[in-house]
């Protein structure tokens, strides 16, 4: 039997958003006119046709072309020079009020060590007055040189990233107010906003979180029900999958509370590629994951935990998307070192970059730091059957809110990929 079962998630557990806001945030993240080239949107990486990512194992960004799997590396000078190194995680639930760590390293948490309410990659740099998490998220990606910002000599965005990060966004946020009717916009949706010229960053971050949360808040699943007192929801194998998440599978000792997620970070030893994020003075094609942020031993190759609503939508799965398939995750997460040495590199969802084809396997010729990956795989958890394992993932597709085809604002009419 399951174990105790979190409380149902409630209106009362996300923040309150404007409605006009988030219809400006809306715009903003389906405009390219936050890329340093103005060739790719927020929305290129996180569409809602992809589970709200893009369905890729590692992502192609700036200067690509295309949408979702189908997605292409570009061509001449403008073509991309890295895949980015990480899997696109999904956008739902990011308004939870308990939510205080972001990004797979968990580079991005609520913190008063800078004195703007954050610990982030702008450190005292950030600007105040965001309203969120959410909000100091959404700049990151702006600023960012593969996935919006371009390749130093493109433009002027990222030449002012270089200088200091934060000498970027005023330049995005002038090319905002100043052009079609952004401004007038801001001036009706902010209430302190008088003027077009009054719009900075802040606002514009502000605005697309509103937009994120609103429309990506996802509390309506089967499971959703269940929890808020309808018994008969779930099918019998999905209820089977529920006692074993809770019970003898501890999938809950991690993914556990409401949201689904303990916040923190654990070494799942997932197969090695791509070219990796890993700390300025390192040179390796490696992910050392949390311990890039903390710089402590005990952090390596550690990811956070991912919250679980929807989560039948967006694979593949993984930090780096090794895994195509939800009843692959839960076979990597029962016994990690057979699935470790079963793993093929046509698993990866990549789409072919021939100038990269060189090194996006390379890691795995590093007998060293393979070595170094082998002594944190886990243990792995209990034997299961194939029945169990069959509901576990009947469950986690319980977790797919019955109403994510229709969302409050949805894909703009004109919006080209």
């Amino acid at each position: 039997m399951a174990g105790d079962l979190p409380q149902p998630l409630t209106a009362a557990d996300f923040l309150d958003f404007d409605r006009d806001q988030a219809a400006l945030g809306q715009s903003l993240f389906y405009d390219t006119i936050l890329s340093g080239n103005r060739n790719i949107s927020c929305a290129h990486c996180h569409h809602p046709d992809f589970g709200t990512g893009d369905g890729l194992s590692l992502g192609i960004g700036e200067g690509g072309q295309g949408l979702g799997p189908d997605r292409t590396p570009g061509m001449g000078l403008s073509r991309i020079a890295k895949r980015i190194p990480r899997n696109a995680p999904g956008l739902w639930n990011l308004g939870a009020r308990d939510l205080t760590v972001m990004f797979h390293d968990g580079r991005l948490s609520t913190s008063d060590l800078f004195g703007n309410g954050f610990n982030s990659p702008a450190e005292e740099w950030l600007p105040q007055g965001l309203n969120s998490l959410l909000a100091a998220q959404a700049l990151f990606p702006l600023v960012a040189q593969f996935e919006m910002a371009g390749n130093p000599g493109e433009n002027e965005v990222i030449g002012a990233v270089h200088d200091r990060i934060d000498n970027a966004w005023p330049i995005l946020a002038k090319r905002v107010r100043t052009e079609s009717d952004y401004g007038r916009r801001f001036v009706a949706a902010f209430d302190h906003i008088e003027t077009p010229e009054e719009v900075t960053i802040v606002e514009i971050a502000n605005a697309l979180a509103a937009f994120m949360a609103i429309e990506w808040t996802s509390i309506d699943s089967p499971f959703d029900q269940y929890l808020a007192g309808d018994s008969a929801v779930l099918t019998a194998e999905q209820k089977a999958g529920m006692d074993l998440f809770y019970g003898k599978a501890a999938c809950s000792t991690c993914h556990a509370g409401p949201l689904m997620s303990d916040q923190k970070f654990h070494a799942l030893g997932l197969p090695a590629f791509g070219p990796g994020r890993t700390r300025l003075f390192d040179p390796y094609a490696r992910d050392v994951g949390r311990m890039g942020e903390s710089n402590r031993l005990e952090d390596a190759y550690a990811f956070r935990t991912p919250m679980l609503r929807n989560v039948a939508l967006t694979a593949p799965y993984g930090h780096n998307g090794a895994y195509p398939t939800l009843e692959a995750m839960v076979r990597h997460h029962l016994d990690p070192g057979a699935m470790r040495d079963i793993w093929q590199k046509q698993d990866a969802n990549l789409p072919e970059v021939p100038w990269l084809a060189a090194t996006d396997f390379i890691i795995q010729s590093d007998r060293r730091e393979m070595a170094r990956q082998a002594r944190f795989v886990p243990e792995g958890g209990p034997d299961l059957t194939e029945a169990e394992i069959a509901d576990i993932v009947a469950f986690l597709n319980s977790l797919t809110g019955i109403t994510v085809d229709t969302p409050p604002f949805g894909v703009p009419a004109w919006f080209k990929p």
